[in-house]
């Protein structure tokens, strides 16, 4: 079973950005499909961002397109998000997830099979 254990989240004013990262333990890293998700207070867990195991294919939620870039270096046993023009509605928990065996896209949180702590993002306007 992988660990995984984020960093990188803090305060940041909108328009700001931020990159995530997600360091797993084991040697079997890259055969996991890996993923972001966030949680807002009083909300549920939804998904943000999903990236293979090679990392050549990525899925984005629609409400981060176009500014979030999710990546990976399997040498290293990490996964990012980068996070670009952040607004106020960004402000969340973000978690990162593997799914090992999954179909694609994997977007549905019971799709993942570890879960890190998650890191606290919190954008001001």
């Amino acid at each position: 079973q992988v660990q995984l254990v984020e960093s990188g989240g803090g305060l940041v004013q909108a328009g700001g950005s931020l990159r995530l990262s997600c360091a797993a333990s084991g040697r079997t890293f890259s055969t996991y499909r890996m993923g972001w998700f966030r949680q807002a207070p009083g909300k549920e867990r939804d998904f943000v961002a999903t990236i293979t195991e090679r990392g050549i294919r990525r899925q984005y939620a629609d409400s981060v397109k176009g500014r979030f870039i999710i990546s990976r270096d399997n040498a290293k046993n990490t996964v990012y998000l980068q996070m670009n023009t952040l607004k106020p509605e960004d402000t969340a928990v973000y978690y990162c997830a593997a799914s090992y065996g999954s179909s694609w896209p994997t977007i549905d949180r019971t799709q993942y099979n570890a879960w890190g702590q998650g890191t606290q993002v919190t954008v001001s306007s």
